[in-house]
């Protein structure tokens, strides 16, 4: 279906810039009219999504994470947050809950689980050394 409105947004990977990346996102998806709940739904997604490529696609290296938001007539909200960090070698094994790139560092492994729980929709396409696309989907429009 044809987009009916569209943003980009590119920044550094940064900690500090997944809240921006969380709110730049709701308030881009607030057109649509959500309930308190799904728009909570969103951001949580986006925030699990950015942080994995800050966290997991660029380690400790700095890069660009761009965060891609659009809807269409029906309500349908696709966002894609991609980075071309490392890359996942095995994208099931990562999507596998408690399962962490960094277990000394406490991460929980479940950033794509979380994901998976609040939108209707997760695709992730990546590639070793290249890096990764995490597109969420959620229609709000019924709401």
């Amino acid at each position: 279906m044809e987009q009916k409105n569209a943003m980009t947004l590119e920044f550094l990977s940064l900690p500090e810039n997944e809240g921006f990346a969380r709110v730049a996102v709701s308030a881009f998806a607030v057109q649509l009219n959500p309930t308190l709940e799904t728009l909570t739904d969103i951001k949580t997604a986006v925030s699990e999504a950015v942080t994995n490529a800050i966290v997991h696609g660029y380690r400790e290296e700095t890069g660009i994470v761009k965060v891609e938001a659009s809807y269409d007539h029906s309500g349908k909200l696709t966002v894609t947050v991609s980075d071309t960090g490392c890359g996942i070698p095995d994208i099931a094994r990562a999507m596998t809950p408690f399962f962490t790139t960094q277990p000394e560092k406490e991460r929980s492994g479940m950033g794509f689980a979380v994901m998976q729980t609040f939108m209707d929709d997760v695709q992730v396409t990546s590639q070793p050394g290249c890096g990764t696309n995490v597109t969420l989907v959620k229609t709000i429009a019924a709401e």
